[in-house]
């Protein structure tokens, strides 16, 4: 090689390497992009599907608003990414994809929707390090473990059944009830809770029945509860049941009053109980959509996107969602390590309202509705607490 071209490579060099300076100066004031994943679980097949779906519907507009928006998380521009897994609202199958979640490295978990599949998947989040807000288990026992990973952004079965007690005694008068739950975490978790506060009420407890989430007949349950004579019936269970289950209270002709929990307050109840629906009393946590802050505007939204009516719980779920993306923000991270402590302390206005958790990791001052179908509709009657 010559002294000329040797002086030429060298040149060619110098020039690479000020190329390489110049796009390295460049880059440190672009902010990087990254893809966040956020988990969500629920029953997407089976009876209560359509809850499961509703879900689901509410986290991905909120992650989808979130993108359009263009979030920034520590300076750096990301892109939310969202990961469903079908949980089919059974305890064993809420344990394997928390656990696909977990393996998939999720930031986030929003869900589960059954207290039942929420329970046992929570101690894997937990294990991992990873924050779980459920939009809709109330069962006590998930946040009584006192996992700091562990929250919810509804009233828990404690609040809901000692209303819905006190309800069933002080304003419809029973004093003569039969209890009937459907043996699942919810459904059972908040019948205990009801009875109590009946007990307390001076109700007497004719008798308590169960059957389970897979049963859509009934007679037999119902026949021996006719022979009671009871002046209501308390359902602890979810609306695939409930609906059926009605029409077989009419025809056989029970002359009682029904009350039900959160569960059951859906349009898909109203649907399968058709003309058998008409009195039946049901409570849901937090107030109606109407009355929330945000409420009106979100049903236009959330009809517009997926061309169809909010099922129960989607405004948490967008919540719940929001939630978790706005202690991102304050915390700078996406690193649950990180953001766990501004999740614990957040101030948050919400769609459902003003979500802040106590030392549990429940929603401080949850109120309670109640309401009563009438003409194939949900008529409010009124809220307790929150």
């Amino acid at each position: 090689m010559t002294t000329k071209q040797r002086g030429m490579m060298q040149r060619n060099a110098a020039v690479a390497l000020a190329a390489l300076a110049v796009l390295g100066l460049a880059s440190c004031g672009k902010k990087e992009e990254g893809v966040v994943k956020i988990g969500h679980a629920g029953p997407l097949t089976g009876s209560i599907a359509h809850l499961g779906k509703d879900n689901e519907n509410g986290v991905r507009l909120a992650l989808d608003e979130a993108n359009a928006t263009g979030i920034e998380i520590g300076g750096n521009k990301v892109t939310l990414e969202l990961l469903s897994e079908d949980d089919q609202a059974d305890p064993k199958q809420g344990t394997i994809v928390a656990q696909k979640l977990v393996d998939a490295k999720v930031a986030g978990v929003i869900g589960h929707l059954n207290s039942g599949t929420t329970i046992p998947a929570s101690k894997l989040y937990h294990d991992a390090g990873i924050a779980q807000i459920s939009p809709s288990a109330t069962n006590v026992t998930y946040t009584a473990q006192n996992f700091k990973t562990a929250f919810r952004v509804m009233a828990n079965d404690a609040q809901q059944g000692k209303v819905l007690g006190e309800f069933a005694t002080a304003k419809l008068g029973a004093k003569n009830i039969v209890i009937i739950d459907d043996r699942s975490a919810y459904g059972q978790g908040l019948a205990d809770e009801f009875e109590k506060a009946a007990t307390a009420g001076g109700a007497t407890i004719l008798a308590r029945e169960f059957t389970d989430t897979t049963k859509t007949d009934f007679t037999a349950i119902l026949t021996s509860i006719k022979g009671k004579s009871p002046e209501l019936i308390f359902y602890g269970g979810m609306d695939a049941q409930a609906g059926p289950m009605m029409k077989q209270i009419q025809n056989l002709g029970i002359a009682a009053a029904y009350l039900a929990g959160d569960g059951v307050q859906t349009p898909e109840f109203l649907k399968l109980a058709a003309d058998a629906a008409e009195g039946v009393y049901a409570s849901s946590p937090g107030v109606p959509l109407g009355q929330m802050p945000q409420g009106p505007a979100f049903a236009e939204k959330y009809k517009s996107k997926f061309n169809q009516e909010i099922q129960l719980y989607a405004p948490y779920a967008y919540d719940a969602t929001n939630v978790l993306l706005e202690a991102m923000r304050k915390a700078g991270s996406t690193d649950p390590a990180k953001y766990l402590p501004e999740l614990a302390n957040i101030q948050y206005q919400g769609v459902t309202g003003n979500i802040a958790f106590d030392e549990k990791g429940d929603i401080k001052g949850g109120g309670i509705s109640l309401y009563q179908a009438k003409g194939g509709k949900w008529e409010y009657i009124e809220t307790i607490g929150g």
